[in-house]
């Protein structure tokens, strides 16, 4: 069934209005390429929870501590080294808040569960 921009305007007209409207919008604000890292990260709480290298580069201030933060966790053994160069590559080209926003002081402590 094909149905052209007009025809679902007036078949669905308020499902096209949500869709077009702002009202709805979800931004976003940081790339995980890791799905098992990306779901442990948002797990409910942090009971338990390690940081993982995402964790340590939001706490970065400067583009420089992030690439010194993937090159020590890559020269332990802590991260692959093919990870290692897509989080080197995603810093150069989208920079350093495409990982998050800036985890400050005491991140944990007030984002945990209550």
């Amino acid at each position: 069934m094909g149905l052209d921009k007009e025809a679902v305007r007036r078949v669905f007209p308020n499902l096209t209005k949500e869709l077009e409207g702002d009202e709805n919008r979800v931004g976003v604000n940081s790339v995980r390429t890791e799905t098992p890292m990306g779901e442990k990260a948002v797990s409910k709480g942090f009971s338990h929870y390690m940081p993982d290298t995402i964790d340590f580069i939001r706490r970065c201030d400067t583009q420089e501590q992030a690439e010194e933060i993937i090159t020590y966790l890559e020269r332990r053994g802590e991260i692959e080294k093919q990870y290692a160069a897509e989080l080197m590559e995603q810093l150069k080209e989208k920079g350093l808040r495409s990982f998050g926003s800036k985890k400050e002081n005491d991140y944990y402590l007030r984002h945990g569960e209550t």
